[in-house]
């Protein structure tokens, strides 16, 4: 009898297991091709933009997107309600380990200083609220 019970507990940990490696959100939520809207940016998040090409596009992807490398910074998950802007200073000053994906951990991004952490998440912000992201 312990057996079958212990059993039916690893069939139930595998599937849970499973669930959550197959129902992770998709990286390309967002992508260009499906209506993504880039939106007229204040002087600041201009600025962040191109500070945002810079430090954060080779993982975050083009306008936040995602890529391959690391996930969408517009997305849901990164709400300001959820992800404030607190979040992203943290994450520039010490990097993150992973938590909501697949992706390694983030390190720490030397280039930028607080200033420019300020401008990229305007840039980020203004990127969220065209696409619904408030």
């Amino acid at each position: 009898m312990r057996w079958i019970v212990l059993g039916l507990i690893g069939i139930a940990c595998g599937g849970i297991l499973w669930w959550f490696m197959n129902n992770e959100p998709s990286h390309t939520d967002l992508a260009a091709d499906k209506g993504f809207t880039i939106p007229a940016f204040s002087e600041t998040a201009t600025e962040g933009g191109e500070l945002f090409a810079v430090n954060c596009a080779q993982c975050h992807g083009p306008h936040a997107t995602g890529s391959e490398n690391g996930p969408p910074l517009v997305h849901k998950i990164y709400e300001p309600s959820h992800h404030g802007d607190a979040a992203f200073y943290l994450a520039a000053a010490n990097g993150v380990r992973p938590h909501h994906w697949r992706f390694g951990p983030m390190p720490k991004v030397e280039d930028v200083d607080e200033d420019d952490v300020t401008k990229i998440i305007a840039y980020v912000r203004a990127l969220q609220r065209a696409n619904g992201i408030n």
